[in-house]
């Protein structure tokens, strides 16, 4: 019977194999995120780029957007917009879906209303909101908090993972966002690199090959603010697939083992 399961096993085996092999192309093209022929997932985009956000790091000068609600929703800092005219000298009066501005110091340290001095440099924005809803909670209950950084930035997809790199100065260029982000490795196609801009409903998006001197002269280098950079990363397809069907692949070769062991008992 030992013999008799160790002889089918490979066979049923090599099926499966085959119908990874079949699905792996399927699973290739999920992967890519933005093509090129006018199909670019927003959905998947806004989610990146909400992901990639969270998991940026504060760091000293970083302008801090804080805003603090009930558990029904209701504004509580600032609600009226006077720490925002204070803070711009009585300049604004009416514009109230301005955002008040707190600027992280040197030090890491930014001074918010009632909680006053905070040292946030070195979180996450939302290591950031729950060290802020703690404090908050001292003068009231049940409240959450939303963290955004206000700065002129650039949002990095793809092969060099989801990254925020804020923007130094207003000449930055394509070549030194992907440097700050850590440059391109073998896991990303510098000849498929996609400069997104404008409205994520109607993005216009550019092609850009940094594998040549031409293509990187031909390429309009320079970025905007809130520009997406996507590096199409390289796609290991067999291993990547295999990897996403291993759990069947193991399910159904117990099943199979199972029914292999009976099937033999029954026939001795």
């Amino acid at each position: 019977m030992l013999r008799s399961l160790l002889f089918k096993l490979p066979r049923y085996g090599c099926f499966l194999l085959l119908f990874v092999s079949l699905w792996s192309c399927s699973v290739y093209r999920q992967n890519i995120m933005f093509r090129t022929d006018g199909d670019v997932n927003i959905e998947k985009m806004r989610a990146s780029l909400a992901t990639a956000e969270k998991n940026y790091v504060i760091q000293p000068n970083d302008y801090l957007d804080v805003r603090v609600y009930t558990n029904r929703g209701e504004r509580i800092l600032d609600p009226n917009g006077e720490i925002l005219r204070s803070l711009s000298g009585g300049m604004i009066q009416n514009q109230i879906e301005e955002r008040p501005r707190f600027l992280v110091q040197s030090n890491g340290i930014v001074k918010l209303p009632m909680v006053d001095y905070v040292k946030v440099s070195g979180l996450t924005l939302l290591e950031a909101d729950s060290l802020l809803q703690v404090m908050f909670t001292k003068f009231y209950k049940d409240v959450y908090v939303i963290t955004k950084v206000l700065n002129n930035r650039i949002i990095v997809l793809g092969a060099p993972g989801g990254k925020v790199i804020p923007m130094t100065n207003d000449n930055m260029n394509l070549i030194e966002v992907l440097a700050a982000a850590g440059g391109v490795d073998k896991n990303g196609k510098v000849h498929n690199i996609r400069l997104i801009r404008g409205d994520l409903q109607n993005p216009s998006v550019q092609v850009i090959n940094l594998a040549t001197i031409e293509g990187m002269r031909k390429a309009a280098l320079n970025v905007e603010p809130n520009d997406i950079v996507y590096v199409e990363p390289v796609r290991r397809v067999f291993l990547e697939a295999l990897a996403d069907y291993l759990p069947v692949f193991s399910a159904v070769t117990g099943v199979l083992t199972t029914y292999i062991v009976i099937k033999d008992l029954i026939e001795n």
